[in-house]
């Protein structure tokens, strides 16, 4: 039997409702920040659309403010059904699905969030369902979420990044997530506070978080346009912006600013990174909220 993709909203009681209004704000929050994040290596931002023919920030920020209702429903799922994993998974992948048809919907026919669906449709759902504001314990549960088998997916997408992941051996997007996302929890918002607290302004910490994912990620974006060649050029590009002192050194930009020509001339973008980028800036404004919530009680 197929779960239902929404949850009545009579059935909500007006605290959950309003854990996964918030929730939901965080997350299309996130993907906005990450659409107009600039500047990024081959991603679209500001200055326009990277190595893609297809995608501007103004969509981007268009698909990301369509996927609201369904961020909000999976973690009003998280709020009310947060004893029954195995329901609770069957829930959010019947809305994950919706959801993918509203980003197609928004974009005309574009991927520009599929894999953000995934990401940060689990750690929405892990927020509303996990007591605490950490982000290590949301990745955590999401984590657990992602293990979990979905009755209701297809066995095979067809997705290129689905296809990388079978023809070079990676995990992609679903072995991030099963891990409990350690390339968000372990590089991402490590870097963020390290660049903060090194006096960085707010766009170059988040570069280098962008930055210091890349350096590791087997990113299927990279392996699927690009192959191997791709992949290796991204990740020493963005080790060498980072041991240079980040891009808001003189010889980090210029470092940066090689990666960007090498990744334009391959035609590849990280997009693997910028979803997991998105991931740790959601988990940055839930934390950060909770210490606000927390200094005015």
């Amino acid at each position: 039997m197929t779960a239902p993709a929404s949850i009545p909203a009579s059935s909500a009681s007006a605290p959950a409702q309003g854990v996964a209004n918030e929730l939901a704000h965080h997350a299309v929050g996130a993907l906005v920040d990450e659409a107009m994040l600039t500047p990024k290596p081959g991603l679209v931002d500001l200055r326009g659309a990277g190595a893609h023919r297809d995608l501007s920030w103004p969509l981007m920020c268009a698909s990301a403010c369509a996927l609201r209702p369904a961020f909000g429903q999976m973690a009003l799922a998280g709020a009310l059904i947060a004893a029954d994993d195995l329901l609770l998974r069957r829930r959010i992948g019947a809305i994950g699905r919706d959801a993918e048809s509203a980003m197609m919907a928004a974009s005309g026919g574009v991927n520009t969030h599929r894999g953000a669906i995934w990401a940060l449709g689990l750690l929405v759902t892990a927020a509303a369902a996990t007591p605490q504001r950490d982000a290590a314990a949301i990745a955590a549960r999401a984590g657990h979420l992602a293990r979990l088998v979905d009755p209701g997916a297809p066995l095979r997408t067809g997705h290129k990044g689905e296809r990388a992941c079978i023809e070079h051996g990676v995990g992609g997007a679903r072995g991030q997530a099963a891990a409990g996302f350690p390339h968000v929890i372990d590089h991402a918002l490590p870097m963020l506070k390290l660049a903060r607290a090194r006096g960085a302004a707010e766009h170059h910490a988040r570069v280098d978080a962008l930055l210091a994912v890349m350096a590791t990620l087997d990113d299927t974006c990279l392996l699927a346009r690009g192959g191997r060649k791709a992949l290796d050029t991204a990740q020493h590009g963005a080790q060498r912006v980072l041991a240079c002192g980040g891009v808001a050194t003189p010889n980090g930009r210029r470092a940066f600013d090689t990666l960007e020509v090498r990744l334009r001339r391959l035609h590849v973008s990280p997009g693997g990174a910028a979803d997991l980028l998105a991931a740790a800036l959601l988990l940055d404004r839930i934390e950060r909220a909770h210490a606000t919530t927390m200094e005015m009680d």
